[in-house]
């Protein structure tokens, strides 16, 4: 366990945004992060738990500590060929797009889509990250974790999880109370590919048959493209979560707007692409000063070298009202906002 003092922060998000934190300790075990929560170490609240940096936008300095996992290990936990599926496990502190290559070379199905999405493997449950159809809710099986409050361990089942879109309980009625440790994911053996999408099915034709790597590289390939590289432009990928609206708001939009990309989400909801809100509002490929939107992908602002957190925050607000004003949608941000604004 390592504890630093007056800590800058711009390595620790992909903002690239130049704050400090009061503390910030680095957590390689699970038996340190006992001893943290159980009063071993003494630690100047509030807490705030960041893995890549890569969902926060930081407004001002943190007035407290900074905890810090580098859980490490990947590993075959139990493989069933005969029913077909292989239960793999990784610490918190893995880079997610490790454990997604580790799987896909390994021939193992579930992860492939999710592929070069930033951030490391503790926050995948915390987030419920997904792309390009597939949400990675369908392939955790349980959740490690230790709680804040005395350091005991719990494991949390995947309804436990209670996982909602880009949405789980330690956002919610659970936030801040755990630290995710490990993960274990359930993968099949016998993938079935997800080519949901079209532009995706089309990148993988392109790449020659429909297999494992080329979906991976498939998704890679399209990222690449519309995403900036957050260690060229600063970025914290998509800042806006698609919009959740009822099929009724959907219907009557897709009337005036048949343009429109609307997907189906669950009973009597739909999804709308807030990409496509936001630029019909003008906004892609905009500049505020050194705060912009990207313009390729409308859902990504960006930090062009010397904005403010406060000037990316003001400029999300100025898209939201633009939004809202436009299409009565409101946007919800995907980023979490710390500090203060």
């Amino acid at each position: 366990m390592k504890i630093y003092k007056n800590i800058p922060l711009k390595k620790y998000n992909t903002f690239g945004l130049d704050y400090k934190a009061d503390c910030m300790i680095h957590i390689k075990t699970e038996k340190e992060a006992t001893a943290f929560f159980n009063g071993e170490v003494s630690w100047q609240k509030p807490l705030l738990i960041i893995g890549g940096g890569s969902n926060i936008l930081f407004t001002s300095d943190f007035k407290g500590t900074v905890l810090y996992p580098e859980l490490k290990g990947m590993k075959i936990e139990e493989e069933e060929t005969e029913n077909g599926y292989v239960i793999v496990s990784a610490g918190a502190g893995i880079i997610w797009d490790d454990l997604v290559e580790w799987t896909v070379i390994k021939g193992f199905g579930g992860l492939e889509n999710l592929s070069l999405i930033p951030g490391k493997v503790g926050a995948t449950p915390v987030q419920n990250i997904g792309a390009y159809g597939v949400e990675v809710r369908e392939s955790i099986l349980k959740v490690k974790t230790i709680s804040t409050d005395d350091g005991s361990m719990r494991i949390f089942n995947n309804a436990e999880c209670q996982f909602g879109y880009r949405n789980s309980i330690f956002k919610t009625l659970e936030k801040n109370r755990f630290l995710v440790t490990r993960v274990y994911y359930k993968l099949t053996t016998s993938p079935s590919l997800n080519l949901y999408y079209d532009s995706l099915k089309q990148e993988v034709n392109m790449l020659g048959k429909e297999t494992l790597s080329n979906v991976r590289q498939a998704v890679i390939n399209i990222r690449q493209r519309k995403l900036p590289d957050p260690e060229l432009v600063g970025n914290a990928g998509s800042f806006f979560k698609n919009s959740v609206v009822t099929s009724a708001v959907a219907d009557k939009l897709k009337k005036e707007y048949p343009e429109m990309p609307v997907y189906e989400e669950r009973e009597g909801y739909k999804k709308l692409a807030s990409g496509w809100l936001i630029d019909k509002c003008g906004w892609k490929g905009k500049r505020i000063g050194d705060a912009g939107v990207h313009d390729e992908q409308a859902l990504v602002l960006v930090n062009y070298g010397k904005a403010t957190g406060k000037e990316i925050f003001n400029l999300s607000q100025e898209i939201k009202k633009s939004v809202y004003e436009k299409f009565g949608v409101d946007l919800e941000r995907e980023v979490e906002v710390i500090g203060v604004i």
